[in-house]
Formats: structure tokens, sequence, C-alpha cells
């Protein structure tokens, strides 16, 4: 009993506080209500959710099947094919740092219906889950293979008993990441394409009304729902997980893993590609010249116009803008991840606390808590990184924890029984043996950064590539949008190889990965 009631001590503190501080407008004036002012709210409220909640619960569940569908494949596929996952690699970065804040109005103009926000929720959540699927079916047990193909069973009865079955516990993590994702996907659409139901639109439709009982009511909901689903994958993934744990530590990675050779005609079409498919997909959608601008129409006008030189400078402008800050949230969002995953490993009651309050970080929408952030931070580079911050360590928390969680008890035992502490233990075996789990957190976050802070520039700052891109919205300067997510793309797949080619050098030097 004594257990249950710390369990649920935080929590019940942190409530009692955010009702005290809202009740007597402790904070930013009244911009944080009361938690019984925002329940009375959406009680007033409860006629307009039904369709609000239907068509985002709609999108996302949509977006969030068929992303998932897809990166599942593909993660095969690339598994399968290391040409294949070398040749694609571009576009696969380049989906997951699309902003969608750029291409949520070209969407809306080019596509019909409910399409746009399937497609927002299906791009957040594919990259996240084809990466866990990569992770975990190349994180395999090699001796196990060795039994399957001892007994006369080949590549794909290796496939199918061993590196399927294994990486099911990393596909499920996976999902828990993506249907959050999802959902803000579909919001952000929602709020960015027009479109009369979904909680995206009507969180738009009440932000000029200085109701802030209202806005947290729609935030609420909106976390409630990925809340929801987040929790059903952790349950599933919590009861799949202890069987799919080898019994001892593999002591090297799989054959190939990072081994990545490429050659010059890999490495230039993993550059064009993404660059062809954005031209196939003018091309099939039939997009009017001026709305949709292809590869050269870019090059076109950021080089070759008579309105080039102002349009480099706009650009370096911002750029010098973004990117220091970038760096800084995607360097303190890992930090963060990473203590918090070992905390919980440490001090599991902790991270119970925490993690509804980092789930609410995650789930609500950024337009809800930004007049907050704005009142209590201003308007300068803090509010940026708090919401870089919040946007990135969640995933990589995530992926980080389920490192910590997959390393087998059997390889713990050796320290315990030489009376090692928590934290020595650890050090010793936990944290080496995660290693590839949190490279692959930072391959993951890389890319968030940046989409992180330009959404904070976007709604908050009025500074950087995401100001670039909201003046260039206004203004139907379409030549400028399509530079500033052309741009983006160019900066994340920079920072997920400069991830990439750092974590070879640490396998390396640790013997995880071979040389030749």
């Amino acid at each position: 009993m004594g257990a249950n009631l710390r369990r649920w001590l935080a929590p019940v503190l942190l409530l009692a506080a955010w009702e005290l501080v809202g009740r007597f407008d402790l904070v930013a004036s009244g911009a944080l209500p009361a938690l019984s002012e925002i329940l009375v709210r959406l009680w007033v409220d409860r006629a307009d959710y039904p369709a609000h909640v239907t068509a985002t619960l709609f999108a996302s569940g949509a977006g969030f099947v068929i992303g998932n569908l897809l990166a599942v494949l593909a993660g095969l596929f690339f598994v399968m094919s290391r040409t294949a996952e070398r040749l694609f690699r571009g576009v696969n970065i380049a989906i997951f740092a699309l902003p969608p804040i750029a291409i949520a109005p070209i969407l809306t103009l080019t596509l019909e219906g409910m399409t746009p926000r399937i497609v927002l929720a299906a791009l957040g959540v594919y990259f996240v889950t084809m990466q866990a699927t990569v992770t975990g079916l190349s994180q395999y047990d090699t001796r196990a293979a060795d039994i399957v193909r001892a007994y006369g069973g080949g590549r794909g009865a290796v496939l199918r008993l061993v590196q399927i079955r294994g990486a099911v516990p990393a596909i499920l993590s996976g999902f828990r990441v993506a249907a959050p994702n999802a959902v803000l996907g579909a919001i952000l659409a929602e709020f960015g394409g027009g479109g009369r139901f979904g909680l995206g639109a009507y969180l738009l439709g009440s932000l000029g009304r200085g109701e802030p009982d209202r806005l947290w009511g729609i935030g609420l909901v909106a976390t409630v729902i990925a809340g929801l689903s987040y929790g059903v994958f952790a349950l599933i993934s919590r009861r799949m997980l202890g069987a799919s744990i080898s019994l001892s530590l593999n002591p090297a990675a799989p054959p190939g893993v990072l081994a990545d050779r490429s050659s010059p005609v890999l490495s230039v079409g993993a550059i064009l590609m993404p660059f062809a498919v954005w031209w196939v997909i003018l091309w099939a959608l039939n997009v009017p010249d001026m709305l949709g601008k292809t590869p050269w129409g870019v090059v076109d006008y950021l080089f070759l116009a008579d309105s080039a030189p102002t349009a480099q400078s706009r650009l370096l402008a911002a750029l010098a803008e973004t990117l220091p800050i970038t760096l800084v949230g995607m360097a303190a969002g890992l930090a963060f991840a990473f203590a918090l995953a070992v905390a919980g490993r440490l001090t599991p009651a902790f991270t119970r606390a925490f993690l509804p309050v980092a789930l609410v970080t995650q789930t609500m929408p950024l337009v809800a808590l930004t007049p907050l952030l704005v009142l209590l931070l201003g308007r300068g580079t803090a509010v940026t990184l708090w919401i870089t911050i919040s946007v990135t360590f969640f995933p990589a928390y995530v992926m980080i924890a389920q490192g910590i969680a997959q390393v087998p008890r059997a390889a713990l035992e050796l320290p315990r029984a030489y009376g090692a502490t928590g934290w020595r233990e650890m050090r010793l075996v936990t944290l080496p043996a995660s290693v590839p789990w949190l490279f692959a957190a930072v391959r993951l976050t890389a890319p968030r950064a940046l989409l992180g802070v330009m959404i904070a520039e976007w709604l908050a700052t009025g500074r950087g590539l995401g100001n670039l891109l909201n003046q260039s919205r206004g203004y139907l300067d379409f030549g400028m949008i399509w530079t500033v997510a052309a741009v983006s793309v160019i900066l994340s797949v920079i920072l997920y190889l400069a991830a990439q080619w750092t974590e070879r050098a640490v396998l390396r030097r640790m013997g995880m990965v071979g040389r030749s």
C-alpha cells in the first residue's frame, strides 16, 4: 500500500500545484488556467468536440496505419538489401526532415479532402518506425542465426526465425513514438492547411479569442488521444519484451552492420534520388509550375533569377540564426533523454512520476503551449531551446530506454555477484551494450532538432528559417517556400550523416564492428 501511495504522490502534488497556480493567476497573468477551469470549459464546449475529435482520429489513424505499414516493409527491404538502403538513404531522411509547415498548404492545394492530413500523419510516423525496424533487425543474435544455418536454414529462415522475432520489441518502440507523431502530424495539417473540422482547425479558430482555458482544453484532448495511443503500444511492448530477449549478451554486432562501403556510384545515387523523387511527385500530381517548384526551379530562384541576390541574403541571414540553436538544442535534448533513461533504470519511481509530464510536452500541440512559453520566457533564444528540447528528447528517450531494457539479465549477474552498485553495473555493462541504441537515438534526433527550431521560430520568435518560411507563405513566395524546405532537408541529411560517421568510428573503437 505504501508503494502505491508513493507512486501516486508526485502526480497528485503536481495537479494540486497546477490548480493553485491557475486559481491565483500566478503564472503569466492567467495564461495557465487552473485544471478545474479547463475541465469546466471542456464541459461547456462538449458539443463541439465529437466532430473535431472524429476528424483528427480518422486522419491520424489512417496515417498511422499507412505510414507504419510502409515503414516496416521498407525496413525489411533495406535490411535484406544494403544497396537499396544506401541508395534510398537520402529519400528516407528527406521524408523525415520535410517541414510540415512548409508542405501543408501545398498539399491542401494539390490534394482533396482528408488526404493532406493523412499524408502528413503518415510522413510523421514513417522514419521513426523504419529506423526502429532497421535497428531491431540488424542487432540480432548471431549465435541463434548460426544454429538456424547449422540445421539447413537459409537467409529467409534466419530473417523469419531470428531477426523478425528479435526485432518485435524495437518495432513496437517505434510504434510508441509514432503514435503521438501521427496525432501531431494531423493537427499540424489541420492548423496550417485549413478545413472545417479537426482539433487543429478548432484550435486555429480559438487562438484569437483570448480564452486560454479553451486552448488548454483542446491541448489536453489531443494529449489524451496521443497518450492513450502511446500507452497501448507501451503495454504491448512490455508484455512481449520478455519473450524476445536473448538469454545472454551477444559480444559483437552482426556481420555487415554499419560496414558501409558505398561505391561512388551509390553515393551519388543517394544524393540524386531525393531530387528525382521530388520531380516525379510533382509530375505525377500535375502541380502547376507557379505552385510546385522543381529542383531546377529552386536553383533558378536562388542563383539565376534577377531576385537571386536578395533571396540569398535573406536565406543566409536566417541560417545564421537557426543553425547554432539547432546544434545546442540537439545536444541538450539528447543529454536530457540520456539522463532520463539512465534514471529510469536506477530509480524507476522518478521516471514514473516524470513520464506523464514528458508525454504532455510531446503530445500537446505547440500552438497551444506557445502563448504560455512566450509569456514565461519571452521571444528570445530560451523559448526556442525549450521547444526544441521538448520535441527531440522524447523519441530519443524511448529509443535509449529500449536499448537499456534489451540488455539481458544474465549479463548483469556477474557484476551483481561481485557487489557492484547500480551505477557501476550501468557503466560497465548496460551502457556499452546499448551503444547502438544510443546512436540510433542520435540519428533520430538530428533531423528532428532542426524541425523543432523551425517550428519555434514559426510560432514564437519571428526569426530564422521558420520565420522566413512563415513570411513566404504570407507573400505566396512559393520559390522561397521550396528553397527553405530543400535547405532544411540538406541540413538534416548532413546532421544525420555526421551522427552515422561518429557511430561507426565509436563502434569500431569498441570492437563492435570490424574494420575490414
